[in-house]
């Protein structure tokens, strides 16, 4: 069964967009869409700086910016990040700041978003975090700011990007409001919440528990990571034993009904925020680094390529930032990765040191149940007062719309936040006092202000691992892994974040290890600070020359602090791991080239497990017989051309239905992700496990052979539908696409003249959720459209930045009517890479339009 819908970038954000079809043959107009296309070459007044800025931009558009001070720097690239994606940009603020509704008008998503949002807070975290960083930081984020508001001075909102146009046949568009910096701040909240670990699964085993009533049952769907089959980030050398902390036997009695209320309204609440960045299974990263004693230039070389939602623009912003002379008061020359909002370079190299990033999987989150009484909450046998504050959302074309936010000490209260599903959490609870219920209330690192935004700028800086280390402690959310490696021949790596510490109650109830909602009326679950920055996992130049960073477990188990569970299985570490092996022991020398194509591999894990038990699957039906034919020969590899990697993807989707469908609450059906592909890879030997058993056929018990040629049979059947009789002629890519969709313009309520331009042209594409080229797709949704891909690729050459490489997933730039709006795409889905100048004399050459922005 399909799981719920979410709400996503793809917003509902017009439901009623009658108008637009009447108007698209005008929006479609070349003035329209080239109205808001930016000056590129020339020269352009900009009050507020101190010297003239060069802006540089290559072939793909990507800007390079080189001025004499720092304020100027960061100033320009406001100014160009204004330019390119203002839009973007503005869309993002208004959602961090649960604003979205003032944006798209009256629509129930929106206004539903901007609930949640302003119940998490994440704007007033980010006005605390403002007077938290450093001077200099808020410096350079001012200067962003005034870079910004100089680009928008003056501007109609035709001139700035046209989907002012075309929501302002739906809800006034007024100018702007000016960029404020902390408008940047808000949106490392964003980033933070999508790149959180463990909370769905925290959901999902207290929601699970009630449907199959077996604790041991239900951890079955949550294996421990396999550290026996695939290794983790750090030896066990690298890291100090960990203390085994107490299993619980029993689980707090999660499955009373008042209980399961409060929890199922908690998550239809945060299922309402929007994804800016991605969700589910797919959200992740490869990074790896190989030291110069393996490679063909005699440096190291890093690789990353975050694994992300797929959008148009895409996620990422190409720049590079250079001071025109390296100096203490103007320290920056670093190329790489930006984000539109956020100056600076989240991902990329200086001339020094290159660090790419991939999420921990730490658990950062926790729900506490609470049992609030009135406005007060139960904590050790007392009562306390909830804090309580009230918050206006304003609509735009609508009346405002009032809400009441309450928090705990845990942090605010998410299950009652929706008015339409908060009476879902009002059953009493039992043996409590009168008028008392059931509450949910969730504790996170990032809704505590941090200092990642001088983090950002620390980074930038850093030329080695000390000064590597020094950034991470900054670094507060989200946790990341990072990997580096330093002209002078250095590899590492180093774990920052900031990571809860629980308590190992006694006796207790409710495992110590964060993976189950905790009570929060019993102060001994309360977290005891964090992780000190001095114990956090690093490693500088491994014994075996690499370090592979994919979203796997960090430390082997009983080792290092206790980080969470929240990580990836590691096929795709290992099969990374296992192919640098083999290279490096042939003694053939990794290069650019051929990091690229292990960047790109297809090797379908999938395929290793179920492929042996589907050959010997007897199928009577010679129609049926028909896709299990094409397993024979098959290489495994999941290409765009490949039937055998159609059918097998078919076959997981069935399977995965018929085996789990009829035991797990609506909404959290498996989305095929690698958690599933462990907890399948051992079920497989469990050919009578009850997870076979299909409850809807009462007396009739199934076992795993059923299950398998149910599943291969549906999966004949549906790929016949969708492509053809013939098995030859299926293809994994007339499938599985890639379709980055824009946020506003791009939904299917939008008229189809409207999504034409908005939305690039879908690219059929290779590999899969859990193979190395990442291209990740639902299991549940009954489509197998990519949900989240490479955001970026890139590869950096230690021994000459020159010659690294990068691509990005549409484009440099936001507006349809540009040709850099999405000119990277195809390149992208083939695997192809461009050149990344990064030295001064290369970027000239590079350059192919010339700007000055003159004071």
């Amino acid at each position: 069964m399909p799981r719920r819908p979410r709400l996503r970038t793809a917003l509902v954000v017009v439901a009623s967009l009658v108008l637009l079809a009447l108007v698209a043959v005008t929006l479609l107009g070349a003035f329209v869409l080239r109205r808001p296309l930016p000056q590129v070459s020339g020269e352009i007044v900009v009050e507020g700086l101190s010297a003239p800025v060069e802006v540089t931009r290559d072939a793909q558009g990507v800007p390079t910016v080189a001025a004499a001070t720092a304020e100027d720097l960061f100033m320009a690239q406001g100014y160009v990040a204004a330019q390119d994606r203002f839009f973007e940009m503005d869309y993002r603020r208004h959602v961090t700041s649960g604003r979205l509704a003032e944006l798209v008008g009256d629509e129930p998503d929106a206004i539903a978003a901007d609930k949640v949002v302003r119940t998490l807070g994440w704007r007033r975290v980010a006005e605390q975090e403002w007077d938290l960083v450093g001077e200099d930081t808020r410096r350079y984020l001012q200067a962003y700011a005034d870079g910004v508001n100089a680009y928008l001075a003056g501007r109609e909102v035709g001139e700035i990007a046209v989907e002012y146009t075309v929501l302002g046949l739906q809800v006034p568009q007024e100018a702007p409001e000016p960029w404020d910096p902390v408008d940047s701040l808000a949106w490392l909240k964003a980033m933070a919440w999508d790149l959180r670990s463990n909370y769905d699964a925290e959901l999902d085993r207290a929601l699970t528990y009630p449907v199959v009533e077996d604790v041991g049952r239900v951890e079955e769907l949550f294996p421990a990571y396999p550290q026996d089959r695939h290794a983790t980030i750090l030896d066990a050398a690298d890291v100090a034993p960990a203390p085994v902390a107490p299993a619980a036997d029993v689980v707090l009695d999660v499955d009373d009904a008042a209980l399961q209320d409060a929890l199922a309204s908690a998550d239809r609440a945060l299922a309402a925020v929007p994804v800016l960045l991605g969700e589910g299974d797919g959200t992740g990263s490869n990074s790896w680094v190989v030291a110069g004693e393996h490679t063909a230039s005699g440096s190291p070389l890093l690789a990353n390529d975050p694994h992300l939602g797929i959008s148009a623009p895409g996620i990422w912003s190409q720049v590079g930032l250079r001071c025109t002379e390296v100096t203490d008061a103007c320290p920056f020359d670093v190329t790489g990765f930006s984000m539109a909002g956020l100056p600076g370079v989240v991902i990329g190299h200086n001339a020094e040191l290159a660090w790419g990033l991939t999420n921990m999987g730490a658990d950062v989150t926790d729900f506490f149940l609470e049992r609030v009484e009135g406005d007060q909450v139960r904590v050790d046998g007392v009562t306390e007062p909830l804090t309580v504050r009230t918050e206006t959302i304003e609509v735009a074309g609508g009346d405002p719309v009032e809400l009441t936010v309450r928090s705990t000490r845990h942090g605010p209260i998410v299950s009652e936040v929706l008015t339409d599903v908060a009476d879902a959490g009002q059953a009493p609870v039992p043996d409590g006092a009168p008028g008392s219920r059931f509450e949910v209330a969730l504790s996170w690192t990032a809704l505590e202000p941090g200092t990642t935004g001088d983090a950002i700028f620390a980074m930038m800086t850093a030329g080695d691992a000390t000064e590597i280390a020094a950034a991470a402690a900054l670094f507060d959310v989200p946790a990341q892994n990072i990997v580096f490696a330093t002209v002078d021949g250095h590899i590492g790596y180093q774990a920052p974040g900031r990571v809860p510490v629980r308590a190992d109650v006694p006796g207790s109830p409710v495992p110590s290890d964060g993976t189950w909602p905790r009570p929060g009326w019993d102060s001994r679950y309360d977290w005891q600070g964090y992780v000190e920055d001095a114990a956090m996992p690093r490693a500088l130049d491994p014994a075996e020359g690499f370090v592979v960073a994919a979203n796997q477990q960090v430390t082997p188990g009983g080792t290092g602090p206790r980080l969470g569970d929240g990580t990836d299985y590691g096929y795709r570490s290992q099969r990374i791991r296992d192919l640098l092996t083999e290279q490096i022991a042939a003694g053939e020398p990794v290069d650019v080239a051929t990091t690229q194509a292990l960047q790109v591999d297809q090797q379908d894990p999938y395929a290793r497990v179920l492929v042996p038990v589907l050959l010997e699957v007897e199928l009577d039906d010679a129609f049926d017989a028909g896709g299990q034919e094409l397993l024979r020969d098959w290489d495994q590899v999941a290409s765009a051309d490949s039937p055998a990697a159609a059918y097998v993807a078919a076959v997981w989707a069935e399977l995965l239905e018929q085996t789990f469908a009829d035991d797990l609450p609506d909404g959290h059906e498996p989305t095929g992700g690698s958690r599933w592909l462990e907890v399948v890879t051992r079920l497989l030997d469990q050919p009578t496990s009850p997870w076979w058993d299909d409850r809807s056929t009462p007396g009739v018990v199934e076992g795993r052979d059923e299950i398998l040629s149910r599943a291969m049979a549906e999966a004949r059947l549906e790929l016949t539908a969708q492509i053809g009789s013939r098995p030859a002629d299926w293809r994994w890519g007339l499938l599985h696409q890639a379709a980055p969709a824009h946020p506003v313009l791009g939904g299917e309520q939008v008229p189809a003249a409207v999504r034409w331009f908005a939305n690039p042209r879908p690219q059929q594409v290779g590999g899969g959720s859990s193979i190395v080229d990442a291209t990740a797709w639902d299991a549940s949704s009954g489509s197998y459209t990519v949900t989240a891909a490479p955001s970026m690729r890139m590869v950096v050459d230690l021994g000459d930045l020159d010659a690294s490489t990068w691509v990005a997933l549409t484009g440099t730039s936001g507006h349809p009517g540009s040709q850099h709006y999405d000119d990277q795409l195809p390149r992208w889905a083939r695997g192809e890479q461009l050149a990344w100048p990064f030295t001064a004399a290369a970027v000239d050459a590079a350059a192919e339009d010339r700007l000055t922005l003159t004071p």
